[in-house]
């Protein structure tokens, strides 16, 4: 029988078992720790950055590292949220993240999380990237402006879906999500509505075609709750199966 063991999560304990991330520890001890790029499906990937902590005074990614025993973490210091600020910022100009007029407003993690850590502006340049559109397949839209990297999709289609259809390509700026079909197209691949990766983007990069603004604004999931509370109530949820 595995041994808990005790970390301190904002002054809070928080048991955990040997080899288990901190993120891990966190959520399923009902405590909520932002990030983007986490699945509790998937292999921790650590590229948002967005769940990084203090861990005894040392800046870490969360979802990758390892709990340890008795140390002090602390994700709630004005330090840590003008630093999850300052990243905010950045994915959103990075992108094209046009949010009144975008099909995904109110159910985006993206939003969610600018909400919750009181983004109230953009504060770096916009680089307005100009990418491409790809609505070969007859039954999803990918609208690469909206793309963050966060590898959700290319992780899902890879270890769920078990086709590989996307990767990214590239380095820091010039990094990009491609398709791995003959002419780079999603209509030219195996690609399924059904997919695993069809229904995991955090933003609105990857879309259903035929519908839209079935649920209105306002009545969406984040427009309800904060991002934290929607994901605490989806881990009790999945902890009851």
């Amino acid at each position: 029988m595995s041994t808990f063991q005790i970390f301190y999560l904002n002054g809070k304990p928080i048991p955990f078992k040997q080899g288990e991330t901190i993120m891990d520890a966190a959520l399923r001890a009902g405590e909520y720790i932002d990030h983007l790029c986490h699945h509790p499906e998937f292999r921790p990937h650590g590229s948002c950055r967005i769940c990084m902590v203090e861990l005894d005074g040392k800046s870490v990614s969360s979802c990758t590292q390892p709990a340890i025993a008795n140390t002090q973490v602390d994700s709630s210091s004005d330090e840590m949220i003008e630093q999850r600020r300052s990243l905010l910022q950045m994915l959103f100009v990075e992108g094209n993240h046009i949010c009144p007029g975008c099909e995904k407003s109110g159910d985006c993690q993206l939003q969610a999380l600018a909400y919750q850590n009181k983004m109230l502006s953009p504060h770096f340049k916009h680089f307005f990237p100009k990418r491409a559109l790809d609505a070969s397949h007859p039954d999803v839209i990918i609208d690469f402006d909206r793309c963050i990297l966060c590898e959700l999709c290319v992780r899902a289609s890879r270890d769920v879906d078990k086709k590989n259809i996307f990767c990214v390509d590239g380095r820091g700026i010039n990094a990009k999500l491609i398709i791995n079909s003959p002419g780079g197209k999603l209509g030219n691949s195996h690609f399924s509505a059904d997919d695993k990766a069809a229904q995991i983007c955090p933003v609105g990069a990857i879309l259903p075609k035929h519908q839209g603004y079935d649920i209105p604004i306002g009545k969406r999931r984040y427009d309800q709750q904060p991002i934290s509370e929607v994901d605490m109530d989806n881990q009790e949820k999945d902890q009851q199966k």
